[in-house]
């Protein structure tokens, strides 16, 4: 139950946009009201999109008025039985042409497909099954391991620093704030860009905002000795331009998964892909340990230790073969003391164990970013990282 929680909630935020408040209240009627070729006004609303002002219903449709809260993945669940069927109705609608953001007063045609599965009711899929016969079906979707809501959470390291990066980048700064009053902006709020047209800027381009969360990131080596990794920057938010002149822009804050600062940057925004899990099956103690040898440098959030879902940084990356999707493996040394207990230099022994499998989302030359698919017990700084 818990995992499928936390499956629904990534989910939520990858596939589509919290809805945002309603404009323009006119009356409509209930959606099971509306027949089959009857033409539905729609009326005013905000909306991002350009959505049509009639609707004729199709046969074998029928239509929801999207209300405050709503998501594609749960109109998936509730009409068609399966929230990963939301693919067919943002097809039926493809006036939007995001799904992740629908908004209050969209009309939205829903295929008339399967009903959602009552209470006690047995799947066709399982009713239909002879004793002893082999289920073809898949019953239970894949799970995603790394989704819209993590790559809104994704920390990487830059070895020459942040202002060197943003210049190498082309990055925007966020010049100033709407609300003078406001020092930590989110959702709906507006910012202005020092960077317009010039910088190759559009109205309507949605920016990625990014910000510093580790300046000189230090790392004790294996001679036991500081040295600074770099900076670690970490996306957070969407925002879309709204106005524009040569040297300045508008934009407003569509999605944030952190507050947005005066000073924070923003770079094009690129839809990222989702990631199916796929736990390793020969993942145990001891872990065989094959180069190039990675340790975790950094837990996100800077905290001590990482769990299940957090997000690491490894200090290896595609110069040693590291790819997005690639599953690791962590493991932790441990020596103990053999051999005459007098002796100088005392012997010992070494093995290592499982600590945790990791999912490679991001590779930068020197360094890459995994999130823990799956913690058998603290992550922590230092620990080492195999294929």
């Amino acid at each position: 139950m818990h995992q499928h929680n936390r499956l629904r909630a990534a989910f939520l935020v990858s596939s589509m946009a919290v809805a945002l408040a309603a404009q323009g209240s006119a009356q409509t009627p209930a959606p099971q009201d509306y027949q089959p070729g009857q033409v539905i006004k729609v009326a005013f609303h905000y909306s991002r999109w350009n959505y049509p002002k009639e609707i004729t219903l199709p046969e074998g449709c029928q239509l929801h008025v999207v209300e405050t809260g709503d998501t594609l993945w749960d109109l998936g669940q509730k009409y068609l039985g399966n929230p990963f069927s939301w693919p067919q109705i943002w097809e039926m609608n493809q006036w939007i042409t995001d799904p992740h953001w629908i908004y209050p007063g969209d009309h939205l045609v829903i295929p008339a497909g399967r009903k959602a599965i009552q209470p006690g009711q047995t799947p066709s899929e399982i009713s239909g099954l002879a004793p002893g016969g082999r289920l073809q079906t898949k019953l239970r979707p894949d799970e995603y391991a790394f989704t819209f809501q993590d790559f809104l959470q994704l920390p990487y390291l830059v070895p020459n620093g942040a202002e060197a990066h943003f210049k190498e980048i082309g990055a925007v700064k966020v010049a100033s704030r709407k609300d003078p009053l406001s020092s930590q902006l989110g959702d709906l709020d507006t910012i202005y860009l020092d960077g317009g047209s010039n910088n190759g800027l559009k109205i309507g381009d949605r920016l990625l905002a990014l910000k510093v969360v580790k300046a000189k990131l230090p790392y004790l080596g294996n001679d036991k000795r500081f040295k600074n990794m770099g900076d670690v920057i970490k996306q957070f938010a969407v925002v879309r331009v709204t106005q524009l002149d040569a040297k300045s822009a508008v934009a407003v804050i569509e999605k944030s998964a952190d507050s947005l600062e005066v000073g924070d940057r923003v770079v094009p925004f690129k839809e990222p892909a989702n990631l199916v899990m796929h736990l390793r099956e020969d993942a145990r103690t001891p872990v065989l340990l094959q180069d190039p040898i990675a340790r975790i440098v950094y837990a996100a959030d800077s905290h001590m230790n990482a769990g299940t879902n957090d997000m690491v940084l490894i200090d290896r990356g595609s110069k040693d073969g590291l790819q997005v999707g690639q599953v690791l493996l962590s493991a932790r040394e441990r020596t103990w003391p053999v051999g005459a207990p007098d002796a100088k230099p005392q012997e010992t022994a070494k093995t290592n164990y499982l600590i945790a499998q990791l999912l490679v989302v991001k590779t930068m030359e020197d360094s890459a970013t995994c999130r823990i698919l799956r913690a058998y017990e603290e992550v922590m700084q230092g620990d080492l990282v195999t294929r």
